[in-house]
């Protein structure tokens, strides 16, 4: 137990009060969401009242624990493939585009999107209305509202971003993507390549509850069917930590993990769809990674991302060939479907665990008044 008094916290204390790993808590002090300082012994100490601060939503440094890659488009059907073309190229985003504002506005209810973007060319009047309904909805705080076009009419409110563009929105959501820690690790030039929002990524892998974690029948099916539909010798599916590369499931390999500079699914979480290599031996990328170059020798690589919940990127479905090959239309949609499935039953675990805190805070809740 916490003791109530006590003003300042470990990492461990901190953990505890926010209902998240050890490795969560590091993360979000590290990264400066929860104020800190070391101690002369080299650990980190944090005041109680701030970590209530983040408890109660008081304050910017909520927004961490609330942070959010879904990106929500309502635009006309003539400009939505315009969205979907250049969205392509923010990987650290998941973007659910609509020209149905009512399905839109279901979307965001349930997502609580890191931006809503409106495009003004060609809406119909209420489009307007719906920017200042937006603005003003209390469950959309930490939400970032953008206009894209010309707006007639009364000013819109202040928290509404008005940009001329498709693309200049575009531009502006990578600024608002990016982190501190991509922009270090960026500048330390890594062996491998990283997301913009890194940082927030390996806070919600922490959050899934999945690392170092038991086989699970449900993550081996979705492996054993992607061994078995592509007629590949191995299949995983990885999650990416800050150095390592962790399987949750697999087949075909005896290693439970490697180094993170050794994994192709690096360049797979930076995608939208299937990021595949016929001869990795060939390729400049991955001709000297230790895998490729000596055993066990790998030669064709195919994956997928997986999501969860809030759209960030925490690894990948992907099946290896120890010789190379081609990858056909139909094996990249059974990849892409599989790793779907595999987002899936990380978005369970995600609700699983929502609700049985809920009933145990409950529970504590009916004890104490009894």
């Amino acid at each position: 137990m916490i003791d109530a008094e006590k003003d300042i916290l470990t990492t461990a204390d901190t953990a505890r009060l926010l209902g998240v790993s050890v490795r969560t808590a590091q993360l979000l002090i590290e990264g400066g969401t929860i104020s800190s300082w070391k101690t002369p012994g080299g650990h980190r100490r944090v005041y109680r009242a701030d970590v209530m601060a983040l408890i109660d939503n008081k304050g910017a440094t909520s927004e961490e624990l609330r942070s959010s890659a879904a990106i929500v488009v309502i635009a006309s059907a003539q400009r939505l493939p315009t969205y979907r073309r250049i969205l392509n190229h923010v990987p650290e985003c998941a973007a659910e585009l609509f020209d149905d504002v009512m399905a839109a506005m279901i979307a965001i209810g349930a997502l609580k999107p890191h931006t809503v973007l409106v495009d003004l060319d060609g809406a119909e009047d209420h489009h307007l209305p719906l920017l200042r309904s937006l603005a003003g909805n209390s469950q959309l705080v930490h939400s970032r509202i953008v206009a894209v076009g010309e707006a007639c009419g009364p000013p819109l409110p202040s928290r509404v971003t008005l940009l001329r563009e498709p693309a200049e929105a575009v531009a502006t959501l990578r600024g608002w993507l990016s982190d501190d820690e991509a922009a270090t690790l960026t500048q330390e030039s890594l062996a491998f390549p990283i997301a913009l929002n890194e940082r927030q990524r390996l806070v919600a892998l922490e959050r899934t509850g999945l690392l170092d974690t038991p086989p699970e029948e449900a993550f081996d099916r979705l492996t054993w069917l992607a061994a078995h539909s592509l007629e590949a010798p191995i299949a995983l599916i990885t999650l990416l930590t800050q150095t390592r590369q962790w399987f949750k499931s697999r087949i075909g390999l005896e290693l439970p993990e490697t180094p993170r500079s050794w994994a192709f699914c690096n360049h797979t979480i930076l995608q939208k769809k299937v990021f595949s290599v016929s001869d990795l031996s060939g390729d400049p990328r991955f001709e000297d990674n230790p895998a490729v170059a000596g055993e066990p020798g790998f030669r064709f690589y195919a994956g997928a991302p997986i999501l969860d919940g809030n759209g960030f990127v925490v690894g990948s479905l992907c099946v290896i060939d120890r010789k190379p090959r081609d990858l056909s239309e139909r094996e990249a949609h059974a990849i892409e479907a599989l790793a779907a499935l595999a987002s899936d039953e990380v978005r369970l675990r995600a609700i699983d665990r929502q609700l049985r805190q809920t009933l145990q805070a409950r529970e504590r809740g009916a004890g104490s008044r009894s």
